[in-house]
């Protein structure tokens, strides 16, 4: 279009030629009374204010240019060639008066409405919107963002229910995300977006798959989500329930229960128009031929990154070769798609789009991010029962640590210090898990300890200090992580420890730190980066730490004792028991005999 403009810019249009013609494609509201050289002259300004004014102020332009003809008309002569008497120039002057009171007042009106443009009158202001959203776009024929919801229902004809929804679920403004991924994926285009945790990503894939499936329909699975974590799906599962009320959308959330039921009715799969799962369940129920994915139109990666990974990619490809639909379009999202896992995913999308908001790996400026130094492993203990006893333990607060077995051990040490804290990890049940983050949810648990589990996705509200006890061991680790804090705009605090042996690799913590807007010591800036190798070395296997205990080795050898003591007395009892059933045996043979 810019070249058509530059090759027609010397054009001119004769219109008061072609007057006719216009009036049948663009007839006038009101008509005006004017001469044709007026007409002409009303007509050019007109055009001229089309493209630099909004819609809802074109009226401005056209009293102006109304005026100004009918000033040319009364100073001058009239067809009669009469000049205009005195009276009528006086009345004139008084209406002119009149009329520029009514102008300064709409004006004043119109500065304090501020109506929000749909649309965008060139590309210039396109790119000055996007750079102050810090939007950042890759691809071709990437769609214009939107800048209200009301925008958004107008362009694209969203349904009056999901209008009604946003409203109801207390979304008042998009986030950057949602401006710009929800009209990529309504036009069909393959997606990569990359935005911070707490910006709002759910609501970038549900609200565009809802609208284009439109309601429910017998057919089977028509889009799939899949997430990493059980907790995440369910998250997701919550947030579709809430956006879909006024159509009865059947949404399956894939449990070892939900499962078997369709494998043994499998008249059953087509009920269901959405499906979310994790993938290792629905790699499972694919085998097993109980789940057909053959009519899915939309496949949603959410944490793109760890679902891409070694772990889950073997899963993940089993699922792509299961999803045959001739116009599958694939998304995905995450608040972190490292170099590797965006070359991976261009093998399989086309042509995408990719999006990223703000930063490439960095997180979102609300989070307020601390580096303390604590020497050794006790030192952490130490720092902690230090930030217990200062206040700065505001809950809810989330501890991060490496491993079960030291989010164990740090669960011990702070329940003997009177915290209200629970942990949370793989080796607890499905009914634990749930109820534990219930509680959390609703205030019962003041502190939660976690392992990388609770790191991606899961969103608590009001969460005001996230602690990493262990140094993550990816940045992308660390920046999930603290992510859960910050959300939706709140204000958040982040502590991270470390000890001597986690030197080597503080400097790419800092990298994200700086590039968050977090002020950072010039010495730090001035450490080395860890090579490739010990990158890779710590990816796959975290550091040794000592246990999480600060009790002197008199109060070990005591325990130690004390637990022997007991275990002997055990024993003992049970030997005890044995003798006696023994007994009791041989006194019943004996009986017998002698009856």
């Amino acid at each position: 279009m810019d070249l058509f403009r530059m090759l027609g810019g010397g054009a001119r249009f004769d219109k008061r030629r072609f007057k006719d013609d216009i009036e049948v494609f663009q007839p006038k509201a009101t008509d005006t009374g004017l001469n044709a050289d007026a007409e002409a002259a009303l007509t050019t300004e007109l055009d001229f204010f089309k493209n630099k004014t909004h819609d809802s102020k074109k009226s401005k332009p056209v009293k102006k240019a109304q005026k100004k003809a009918k000033q040319e008309k009364g100073s001058g002569s009239d067809s009669d060639g009469d000049v205009a008497s005195e009276d009528e120039n006086e009345s004139g002057d008084r209406n002119e008066d009149k009329d520029s009171d009514e102008d300064s007042d709409e004006e004043s009106e119109e500065e304090g409405e501020e109506e929000e443009p749909t649309g965008f009158a060139n590309t210039e202001q396109l790119a000055v919107f996007r750079n102050h959203m810090k939007i950042r776009v890759y691809g071709t024929d990437v769609p214009n963002p939107f800048r209200s919801f009301e925008g958004l229902a107008k362009q694209y004809q969203l349904e009056p229910y999901l209008q009604h929804n946003i409203l109801e679920a207390g979304f008042k403004k998009p986030t950057p995300i949602q401006m710009q991924a929800i009209p990529v994926v309504l036009h069909g285009r393959d997606l990569m977006a990359m935005a911070p945790t707490g910006s709002g990503k759910t609501m970038a894939f549900v609200l565009p798959i809802l609208h284009d499936l439109k309601g429910p329909e017998k057919a089977g699975y028509r889009a799939l989500i899949i997430s990493p974590t059980r907790e995440l799906a369910t998250q997701i599962f919550n947030q579709i329930k809430k956006l879909s009320i006024g159509r009865k959308f059947k949404i399956c959330m894939l449990t070892k229960a939900t499962a078997a039921t369709q494998g043994q009715a499998p008249h059953l799969r087509q009920k269901y128009d959405i499906l979310i799962s994790t993938p290792l369940r629905l790699v499972h129920a694919i085998q097993q031929e109980k789940m057909e994915l053959d009519r899915v139109r939309h496949l949603i990666l959410d944490e793109a990154d760890k679902l891409l990974e070694q772990g889950f990619l073997e899963q993940t490809d089993e699922i792509f070769a299961a999803c045959s639909h001739p116009s599958l379009q694939k998304s995905l999202f995450s608040a972190t798609l490292p170099s590797g896992v965006e070359a991976l995913a261009n093998t399989f999308m086309r042509s995408p789009i990719r999006i990223v908001i703000g930063s490439k790996n960095a997180a979102t400026e609300t989070i307020d991010q601390k580096l303390v130094y604590c020497g050794s492993e006790e030192g952490k203990l130490i720092a902690i029962r230090q930030l217990i006893q200062r206040g700065g333990l505001k809950p809810p607060v989330l501890i991060f640590v490496q491993s079960i077995e030291r989010a164990k051990e740090l669960f011990h040490e702070l329940i003997y210090d009177g915290i209200n804290v629970d942990v949370i990890h793989s080796e607890r049940t499905k009914a634990q898990r749930d109820k534990i983050v219930e509680g959390f949810r609703q205030g019962k648990v003041w502190v939660l300890i976690a392992t990388e589990l609770m790191a991606r996705g899961v969103d608590f509200k009001g969460v005001n200090l996230v602690v990493n006890y262990d140094f993550p061991q990816t940045v992308q680790s660390y920046i999930h992580r603290i992510g859960r804090t910050g959300r939706a705009g709140r204000k958040g605090e982040a502590v991270t420890y470390f000890t001597n042996d986690d030197q080597t690799y503080l400097k790419s913590i800092v990298n994200v730190m700086r590039e968050s807007g977090c002020e950072v010591p010039d010495w730090m800036l001035a450490m080395k980066k860890p090579s490739k190798n010990e990158k890779s070395n710590l990816r796959k296997k975290p550091l040794q730490r000592a246990t999480i205990n600060t009790m002197s080795s008199y109060d070990k050898k005591k325990i130690a004792h004390k637990r022997d003591m007991v275990a002997n007395s055990k024993k003992r009892k049970a030997g005890v028991s044995q003798d006696h059933s023994a007994k009791a045996k041989r006194g019943k043979g004996e009986s017998k005999e002698a009856s």
